[in-house]
Parts: C-alpha cells; sequence; structure tokens
C-alpha cells in the first residue's frame, strides 16, 4: 500500500522530534504570533516580557517589504524602546553563533488570505517560519508540490502579518524524492536540488535527507551562511550540494595549514556563487588579510565584480587599472578584491609600485583563481608566490589540466595539479546533468558521410578537411550559411532561444557576415546577425596553432600599445558595428578601448536577453559566458579538450522546461575530439551520460509513446469517455511523454512528421483533450474534495509558444482574404486549431471563431482586418466589461483599476479590493462566496482580453 501524505507527515514529526526540535501546536495565525513573542523573549533574554504594545511595534517592523527586503531585516537587529524608555537591541536570527538560536517545529498551520491554505509542516527559528516543507503521497510527483508551494504564494503567504514571507527555504518531498529551494516567487522547477554527501551520492530519501539537512545546526548554516541575497534580481539563492562542500573545504583548508588546492566543478555549475561565498567566509577569518578573486580576462574582470556585488551590494570595487589595484590593496578597510592576473603581475613586477606594496610581503593573503587552468597563469603563479610570504592559492576550474591535455611550458608539462597540488572537491559534467543543474549536448555533424535523406548530408568534405583553401572556399561557406538559415528557427525554438557561431580566423568570420547579410536582403523577417573580434594584426591563424594544446586562444578587448593593427579588419569591424548600431539604436564603436568594451558589454547583454538571434565569434564569448538563453552553437572550428568542453558548455545552461538540450552542429568532424574531451572530464563510459541519443531513437520512443497512449485512448473521442480520475491521470501521463519527446525531435535537422506514427493533426487534437483536462483541474483547485490529476504535473511551457500570440494570429487571418473561397475553409480551420492548442489563446477561441464567421466572410481583399479585427475586439472587451460590471454590481471605474493593477503590477485582486470595488455593501456571509465568484470572473476577462495580446489590440 502507498504510504499517505499524512503517515510520511508524522514520521516527519517524530524524526525531527528526536533530533531535538520542540514540537508546538500552532493552527492559525493568531496562536502563531503568541509562540512568536514567547519565542523572541526567550532567544532575547528579554525581561520582563514584551507588553503588547512593545510586541505591535515589533510587528510593524517585521511586516514590512518583499521576500527580499525580510530576508535582510531577519539577519539585522532592530532597536525596541520599551514603555520605561529602555532601549534593547532585538536579534531574530544568531548568524554569527547559528546553533545557538531556537528551533521548533509544526504542523498543518492554516492560512487565509486569497484562499485558504493549510500547510505541511513547518520549521521556526526564534518563532518565525524560516522553512516550509510540503509533502506529497509516495508516488506523486515531486513539481506538484513545487506547484503548490507556487499557489500558496499567490494565494495566502502574504496574508496576516506576513511571517510567511519569512520562509528561506522550502523542502519538497514524496517520501522517496526530496528537494530545497530558496524562497524566489516565480523561479522554474530547475532551481529546485537534490542535497548529497561530499562524494556526490544523492539523500533524496526523506528520512535520510532530514537526518543530514535538517539537523537544527546544519539548517541553520544553511540559513545564515550558504543563503545569498542577490542584490541586482532582488531573490534569495541557495547553495548546492557541491558549492557547499566546497567551500567547507576551501575554509577549513586556511583555518587549518598553508597548503595549495584546487576545486574542480563543470563548466555552468555555478563556480563564480561558490568561489564569491568561499571569499566572502575566508576574508573574515581573524588571520587572512585579504583574499583576491583574480580572473584572466577584463572582461571576466567586470562581469566578475558585477556578480559579486550583486551576491553583497558594495563587495568589491572593481579594479579598473594597476594604480587602483595598488590603492586597494594598501587599503586596510577593502577586504575583497576583484582582479585581472595581468594588473596583478604589474603590481608585483613593476618598480613602481614595489615601494608601495613591499609591507605587504608578510601577510596573509588568499588568492582564488578563476579558471586556473589558462596558459598564461604559469609565469605570474610563480611570481605571486615569490613575492608574498604568506600565500596561499586556491584554483576553480570546470576543465583542468591533466596529464593527456598538458601543453608544454618552459620544458615541462604543466598541470592544475601542478600549479595548485589536491584536488579538494570534484563535481564533473556527468553528476551535473544527473541532478539536472547543466543540459546534455546533441551533436550534430553537418557535411559529406554516407548518410541517405539526411538534412545533415551537405556536399561539403568533412572527413579530409586539413587544407586553408577548402575549409575558406566559398562554395562550402555558402553551403554552411544556407544551412544555419534553413535551421535556425528549428534549431532555437525561435524565439525562446539563440545561437552562437565560432569560426575559425577572422577573415573567414567576415565572409560569413557577408553572406547573411547578403542572403537575408530581401528576407521579411531576417535573423539579428551580430559580431565582435579582435583587429590585431595576426600573422598566424589561431585555429590552426592552439587546436593541439586545446586552448581557445586570449583575444582581448584592448589592442596593446606598439601592436599592430590589420586596419582591413578594423574597416569591416566599423562597418558591422555601424549595423548593429542601426539595428538596436546604440552608439558603440571602435574609437577608443572604451567604447569598444560597451560594445562588448552591450551585445552580452542583448544575447542574454535574446535580442541576438546568432552571434559570430572566433575565440570572444567561447569561455566564461553565461547565458541560459543560448542554446545552440554552430561550429567552424577545431576544437579539442578543455577548449572544446568550455565551447560547447555555452549551451547547456538551464532554464524551464522546453531547453532541452544545448545543440551543437559541428561543420568539421569532431566526433573523435567530442568523444576524448568528454572521457577526458568525465570517465570513459560518460559519452552516454553527456551526449543525447540520435535522431532514430527518439522517432522509435515517440511512436512507442504513441502505443502506450493509443492503449488507453484508441481515439480522440474515447478520452471523453475514460471511465475515473485513475484513467484520465494516466492519459495525461502518457500525452505528456509524448510531448517531451516531440520537444526533443523537432531540434533535429532530420525532423519529419512522417516519421511519427501520430499525424500533426490527431496530435493536436489529442493536446486540446489535455488541455481541456488541465483547464478541469485549475477550475476545481480549492474545493473540499481533491481532484488525483491534482498529483501531475502538465508540463504547460512544453505547449506554448511566444511566438504565437493576438498579433500573430491576425496576420494569419489577413491572409485569408487573398485565398480562393475553397482554401479559405481549411485555413480557417488551421487558425482555430492553432488557438485551441496554445495555453493562453484558449480562453479567445470563441472570439476568434465569432469573428471568422460573422466578420470574414464580408471583408474584402482591399478591406483592413486589423481595423477591423481592432474595432470587433475592442467591442467584444467594451461589452464583456460591462456585463461583468452590470452582474455583479461593481462600480466600473473601480473594475478599471483593478485591471490597471494586474497590467501593471502583475497582482490579481485581494479580497478586500473586490468587497472595496462593489457598488454594494456584503453581509459577513456573502463575502466569501461573492469575492471568489468575482476573483474568477475578472480572471476569465483577464485570460480573454489582456493576456497574449502581443501588443496588437
Amino acid at each position: 500500500m502507498t504510504q499517505s501524505e499524512s503517515a510520511l507527515e508524522e514520521a516527519l514529526i517524530a524524526q525531527l522530534k528526536g533530533m531535538e526540535y520542540s514540537t508546538v501546536r500552532i493552527e492559525h495565525e493568531a496562536e502563531m504570533l503568541a509562540n512568536l513573542k514567547r519565542q523572541l523573549e526567550i532567544h532575547n533574554q528579554i525581561t520582563p516580557p514584551l507588553s503588547q504594545p512593545e510586541f505591535e511595534h515589533v510587528l510593524n517592523h517585521l511586516n514590512t517589504g518583499t521576500v527580499f527586503e525580510r530576508a535582510k531585516i531577519l539577519r539585522d537587529k532592530f532597536a525596541l524602546k520599551r514603555d520605561n524608555n529602555e532601549t534593547v537591541w532585538l536579534t531574530f536570527l544568531n548568524c554569527v553563533e547559528w546553533c545557538m538560536n531556537e528551533f521548533q517545529v509544526t504542523r498543518q498551520i492554516t492560512m487565509e488570505g486569497k484562499r485558504k491554505n493549510r500547510y505541511d509542516v513547518t520549521l521556526l527559528i526564534n518563532g518565525l517560519p524560516l522553512v516550509q516543507v510540503e509533502l506529497k503521497r509516495r508516488g506523486a510527483e515531486l513539481k506538484v508540490a513545487f506547484n503548490q508551494v507556487d499557489r500558496y504564494h499567490r494565494d495566502s503567504y502574504d496574508a496576516g502579518a506576513g511571517l510567511f514571507q519569512y520562509v528561506q527555504l522550502f523542502i519538497i518531498s514524496n517520501g522517496v524524492n526530496t528537494k530545497y529551494f530558496a524562497n524566489h516567487k516565480g523561479q522554474p522547477f530547475k532551481q529546485t536540488f537534490f542535497w548529497t554527501d561530499k562524494d556526490n551520492n544523492l539523500l533524496s530519501d526523506l528520512h535520510e535527507f532530514t537526518a543530514i539537512f535538517l539537523k537544527p545546526c546544519h539548517i541553520a548554516k544553511m540559513i545564515t551562511h550558504y543563503t545569498v541575497i542577490n542584490e541586482s534580481r532582488k531573490c534569495l539563492m541557495i547553495l548546492r550540494p557541491y558549492q557547499f562542500y566546497a567551500t567547507e573545504a576551501l575554509v577549513d583548508r586556511v583555518k587549518n595549514s598553508m597548503d595549495n588546492a584546487y576545486i574542480w566543478h563543470t563548466t555552468g555549475s555555478g563556480k563564480t556563487l561558490t568561489s564569491f561565498k568561499a571569499s566572502q567566509i575566508i576574508m573574515n577569518l581573524p588571520k587572512v588579510h585579504k583574499v583576491l578573486f583574480v580572473v584572466d580576462r577584463k572582461d571576466l574582470d567586470y562581469q566578475t565584480a558585477n556578480e559579486f556585488n550583486a551576491f553583497c551590494k558594495g563587495s568589491v570595487d572593481s579594479t579598473t587599472n594597476t594604480h587602483k589595484l595598488v590603492a586597494q590593496l594598501t587599503d586596510d578597510s577593502t577586504q575583497l578584491i576583484v582582479t585581472t592576473i595581468q594588473k596583478l603581475n604589474n603590481a608585483i613586477m613593476k618598480e613602481r609600485y614595489l615601494d608601495k606594496i613591499a609591507h605587504l610581503q608578510d601577510k596573509k593573503f588568499v588568492f582564488i583563481f578563476d579558471e586556473c587552468h589558462r596558459s598564461q597563469f604559469g609565469e605570474t603563479h610563480q611570481n605571486i608566490k615569490k613575492f608574498f610570504n604568506n600565500a596561499q592559492l586556491f584554483g576553480f576550474t570546470g576543465t583542468p589540466i591533466l596529464d593527456k591535455n598538458a601543453a608544454c611550458a618552459v620544458g615541462r608539462q604543466q598541470t592544475t595539479a601542478s600549479l595548485f597540488n589536491e584536488c579538494l572537491h570534484k563535481y564533473v559534467i556527468v553528476d551535473a546533468i544527473r541532478d539536472d543543474n547543466v543540459l546534455r549536448f546533441a551533436v550534430e555533424y553537418v557535411g559529406k558521410y554516407k548518410l541517405k535523406d539526411s538534412a545533415n548530408e551537405l556536399d561539403i568534405d568533412v572527413e579530409a578537411i586539413d587544407t586553408k583553401e577548402l575549409l575558406e572556399s566559398p562554395q562550402r561557406l555558402e553551403k554552411i550559411t544556407d544551412y544555419i538559415l534553413a535551421h535556425h528557427r528549428q534549431k532555437t525554438k525561435a524565439p525562446d532561444f539563440t545561437a552562437m557561431f565560432c569560426v575559425s580566423n577572422v577573415d573567414t568570420l567576415i565572409k560569413y557576415y557577408e553572406l547573411f547579410k547578403l542572403k537575408q536582403a530581401d528576407a521579411t523577417r531576417p535573423l539579428k546577425i551580430a559580431t565582435i573580434f579582435s583587429y590585431a594584426a595576426n600573422e598566424e591563424d589561431p585555429d590552426a596553432n592552439n587546436v593541439n594544446s586545446g586552448a581557445i586562444p586570449e583575444e582581448s578587448l584592448e589592442v596593446p600599445t606598439g601592436t599592430r593593427i590589420n586596419q582591413t579588419r578594423r574597416d569591416k569591424l566599423d562597418e558591422y558595428i555601424a549595423d548593429y548600431n542601426a539595428l538596436f539604436g546604440t552608439k558603440c564603436s571602435t574609437k577608443d578601448s572604451k567604447l569598444f568594451e560597451n560594445y562588448y558589454k552591450d551585445i552580452a547583454k542583448r544575447v542574454r536577453a535574446g535580442e541576438i538571434d546568432i552571434l559570430l565569434v572566433v575565440n570572444m564569448f567561447l569561455t566564461g559566458f553565461d547565458s541560459p538563453r543560448l542554446n545552440t552553437l554552430y561550429v567552424d572550428k577545431n576544437l579539442k579538450f578543455h577548449g572544446l568542453i568550455q565551447a560547447f558548455s555555452r549551451t547547456n545552461r538551464t532554464v524551464g522546461e522546453k531547453k532541452s538540450q544545448g545543440n551543437i552542429v559541428c561543420f568539421r568532424n569532431l566526433k573523435d575530439a567530442t568523444d576524448e574531451a568528454i572521457a577526458l572530464f568525465s570517465n570513459k563510459n560518460a559519452k552516454e551520460t553527456v551526449l543525447v541519443e540520435p535522431y532514430e531513437d527518439y522517432v522509435k520512443a515517440f511512436n512507442e509513446a504513441v502505443e502506450a497512449l493509443l492503449a488507453i485512448a484508441p481515439t480522440v473521442q474515447s478520452v471523453d469517455d475514460l471511465p475515473s480520475e485513475i484513467e484520465q491521470r494516466e492519459f495525461v501521463i502518457r500525452f505528456r511523454k509524448l510531448l517531451q519527446v516531440k520537444n526533443i525531435l523537432t531540434t533535429f535537422a532530420d525532423f519529419d512528421e512522417a516519421d511519427l506514427s501520430l499525424s500533426e493533426q490527431t496530435f493536436d487534437e489529442y493536446k486540446s483533450k489535455y488541455l481541456d483536462m488541465h483547464d478541469k483541474v485549475k477550475n476545481d483547485q480549492g474545493k473540499e474534495k481533491a481532484s488525483i490529476l491534482e498529483d501531475v504535473d502538465f508540463e504547460l511551457s512544453l505547449i506554448h509558444r511566444d511566438e504565437i500570440n493576438v498579433a500573430y494570429i491576425l496576420n494569419l487571418l489577413m491572409g485569408l482574404g487573398k485565398l480562393p473561397p475553397e482554401e479559405r475553409g481549411k485555413r480557417q480551420k488551421e487558425i482555430v486549431d492553432m488557438v485551441a492548442g496554445d495555453v493562453q489563446l484558449r480562453s479567445k477561441k470563441s472570439l476568434i471563431q465569432a469573428f471568422i464567421d460573422k466578420n470574414l466572410p464580408n471583408i474584402k481583399p482591399t478591406d483592413d482586418v486589423t481595423a477591423e479585427f481592432e474595432s470587433f475586439w475592442s467591442e467584444s472587451k467594451q461589452q464583456a466589461f460591462n456585463a461583468l460590471c452590470e452582474e455583479e454590481q461593481i462600480v466600473p471605474a473601480q473594475l478599471e483599476k483593478l485591471l490597471n493593477n494586474y497590467v501593471f503590477a502583475n497582482r490579481l485582486p485581494r479580497d478586500q479590493e473586490i468587497v472595496d470595488a462593489l457598488s454594494v455593501k456584503l453581509k459577513i456571509r456573502e463575502r466569501d462566496p461573492v469575492t471568489k465568484r468575482v476573483a474568477e470572473k475578472i480572471q476569465v476577462f483577464i485570460n480573454t482580453f489582456i493576456e497574449g495580446m502581443g501588443g496588437s489590440v
């Protein structure tokens, strides 16, 4: 028999009680407030007890601001003026001696906001609810508990005194799987994490998770030390287990030895956050004078300083030049410095700086190096050790230099271990993929192969591709450009994701840019192409010279004084920057290094925002650049070892369910190099984990999933006849499998609907039934009898397409008038089916159908369909608005205000706001049913006339 939710809850409470949590009975907010008063008095040793007016002052202080702002209040002190005029300082959380807090557990607290909710298990620290545990029965999907937390955010967490906005961590579990995540409303399920031991073994069972993670001292340490208040995103972040173990190991090493060491955490796993947290803790250790976080490029200096300051406002002042670095080194108030390897080397090697910093030679300095394997580091490493007598050096890398990929330096093989000694913690790519912290790669090789009927069989020779003449032949470059233009929207699920195209050298990049520009000259929706490259003279092809070591060569934003400039390349870059300025309304140029640096930053920002479709590069952006919206890398460049993994890893950051993998499209035969790199940086059997299966495997998986679906619902109509919610739930799970597999299938260049055993039309008809079932569950939520369909996640993000909004539908309608009558009816049905198959547009189906039926027959090809549609839509919207006001006796101006609040603040009306908007006064017993009914009608109006309008109406 499956263990019930209540049985899980009982077992958890009993386990926590045995772990020295005090149990307390709290059923509603009044009891929680009374308990908070007692716990604050105990924690702060308040005597005599707080009077009610004094406690009200405390509550007023606590009930302020957002979750982000309350996280700061929680960690701060409060000066309370007592009734006798004495001032006492209250702490709400002891962050220094984190075990010295008061720990309690309670269950089934009821809070009533927009709806009444009962929370499963709450962990109270000093009386405040800081950890919330939501449980589901064994066998239920874990994401359903996550979705439930999301509903509580909307319904009740801000109710009353808003104490549940002090929750720092959520725990979700179905007994078998248990995950944790920070309180950050609106984050995707991908930001939930399993806990592990230090060897990355999962501790997913609720009992074993609780025994380790929820120990009072550990949970308090996670909140006080390993929760980050992100200033730029105004949210909370929590470290993942490997970040925790790495930081603990580094801190322990500084406390107890002078030995150097390094951390091997795969690219994309959040090394910057780990290194920041380690720096923040280490800099506060008594014997440490300063911590220097060292990067090897100016752009990374800027990027890292921004990220560090996001994690803790004002924590670093980015060093713009060596003079500024020297000033920071000699300023005792500056404990954490982010700088580049070049500036650091200047400071300790140039005579004009040595007198100013000589007195620091015996101070305890801790250096943390980002991507510590890079080639130029070797010499500076020795210089640092020579100058600082009391230095401790730590390195972070996602792709260490091992014996196999070591480049020869100063006559000997340099490895990460030879520079830094012991590896303190390892988290390789297979670990990260298993934990859903990064995605797998789908690698397609495009060229002249023995494949038949494949879109990837392009008439370019890739097997013996070793001559510059062949590589750069106009015919080859043109065919590759045509391939990218043909498949780009498919690869990136445009406009959801973006791509980067890395090529071997600047001259070839210029040819590609010109081809993209030429071939899109007459396109109605041209791809937005941008590029950036160095214009320093370079006599040699870096692609040919560096591939043996695997290193991606440095391509600096600055052209050092005395370096020759390739004027042709600079003129071309200026020309392309002019295209960029025209496209985005910017004022970038290469006139000076500052303007060029601003161009780099602007490109980085727009790639992250999804505004650039393809970024053409040689070496820039291939290491150290993070953009979750980047999902595709086109490769016409030799890559190997750590350079290959670094470049591929630009594509595999997680973001939502729709991004299922990082797409790599190779126009060179990099298969052996890819296999070798994966084996080197994980293990010889890792390929199956790191790479997605071939196209044919997903076709087979889809067709097998179709068989499973038809076994329970052989026809679309039979879905309506499923006898119970058990069968309905099974239908949802089986159709969702089709959605998941098709989401991957459609990114392959070879994707063809004819390969699938379910036609596109039938698939869409089943999808409509699937969405009907979701709508039913959504409408039934909150009713007394819970549906078992609430235990399954519908993954609607796999259905909604951002480009399908009312504006898009309008464009299709405009084309109907130009079609002959026999084709018009067929196209009308396709449009209506498209509307029915989209999550947001379903609510508009009846109105769009009405417009097609009543208005389109009378519209001539020369008429303005847009104007007709807008007139129809405005009239329908006003009619619905008037009807809602009349039916529910709402003051029109008040309804307008509620709708405007939703548009500008994305917030549905609260119950009291609805009551205030009515023209009649409600009796107490009428309030609940009336406010619920009105809220539902307002939601329907918003879904129909506001959401998904795409700025068209």
